[in-house]
């Protein structure tokens, strides 16, 4: 078969994917008129977990939140199946990351296309992005909800989108955003104490997923990964010499991602391997993991 004719099976496999998913979201919009009757939260589409916990905590009993990207998911190369990708047809607001994260990339266009009218709000709109030129966004690290002085600003920008969909609960938003905003600035302190007592200043990960927490506590992050891909053995000679001479023992891996190329160099330096993910929904109670995991790795 030609390369003309792949490629038109492809587009035409795109667009019956495109008509499928129309479908779907046009008999779920249906089939939920009574539901939004009797239900009159403000119906709020999020990424990732760690949003919805903001969400929810701003929303509070007026918000339904829509979770595009699943716990132990990947959010650099999951696909939502159609009937997710239906349920926003519902959405009032789609609070996006916003700093390039793969997902949004690849769907957020398709997503705001099935509901023109749903409000999206860009989450990094406010954030100092960390440049890279690499992966599929170059230009920035994606990993912008690791800092809780940037959730700060991810919650505030959250907080607009929902008076502005919703002006008739803007005192409860408010009011919950501050509260939030508080518990947010403790956890910064706590952190900033935490790794400022151990000594620590280097960690060794394998997915570089912590580039703000280390821009903003003062810790160099060294990547086991390559550009997003496994390290080559050369590479993975070099970080094991490297963990050597710099006493690291640690090496600190994440659930959605593989953990051999960090086992391989725990092994060789006699070290251990220590699973932290910067996906977890409970954000305040994780990110107090994550500095005690970080602040305990010296």
């Amino acid at each position: 078969m030609g390369s003309q004719d792949k490629g038109n099976i492809t587009s035409l496999s795109l667009i019956a994917a495109a008509f499928v998913i129309l479908l779907l979201a046009a008999a779920t919009a249906g089939c939920t008129g009574t539901d939004r009757q009797q239900d009159d939260r403000v119906v709020v589409a999020v990424t990732i977990p760690p949003e919805q916990e903001f969400v929810e905590r701003i929303g509070g009993d007026h918000v339904r939140v829509i979770l595009l990207v699943p716990p132990g998911a990947d959010p650099h190369t999951y696909e939502p199946p159609p009937g997710v990708l239906a349920d926003v047809a519902e959405a009032d607001m789609y609070a996006v990351v916003g700093s390039g994260i793969e997902f949004e990339l690849a769907w957020q266009e398709k997503i705001a296309a099935l509901n023109p009218d749903m409000l999206v709000v860009d989450c990094s709109q406010g954030v100092d992005l960390i440049s890279t030129g690499e992966g599929g966004h170059p230009g920035s690290d994606p990993h912008i909800w690791v800092s809780p002085r940037n959730a700060k600003v991810m919650v505030e920008n959250i907080r607009e989108g929902l008076v502005e969909v919703d002006p008739a609960n803007a005192n409860d938003y408010n009011r919950n955003a501050a509260a939030y905003q508080e518990e947010l600035d403790t956890l910064d302190v706590e952190i900033a104490g935490a790794l400022a007592e151990s000594g620590t200043t280097k960690v060794m990960v394998y997915h570089s997923s912590w580039a703000y927490l280390a821009r903003d506590y003062g810790l160099v992050e060294v990547p086991i990964e390559d550009e997003g891909k496994e390290p080559s053995p050369q590479r993975l000679e070099h970080l094991i010499t490297q963990a050597k001479e710099e006493q690291i023992r640690v090496i600190f891996a994440s659930p959605e991602h593989s953990t051999r190329s960090a086992e391989v160099i725990a092994d060789e330096i006699d070290g251990t391997v220590v699973l932290v993910s910067p996906l977890a929904k409970d954000y305040l109670e994780n990110m107090r993991d994550v500095a005690s995991a970080f602040a305990g790795s010296t």
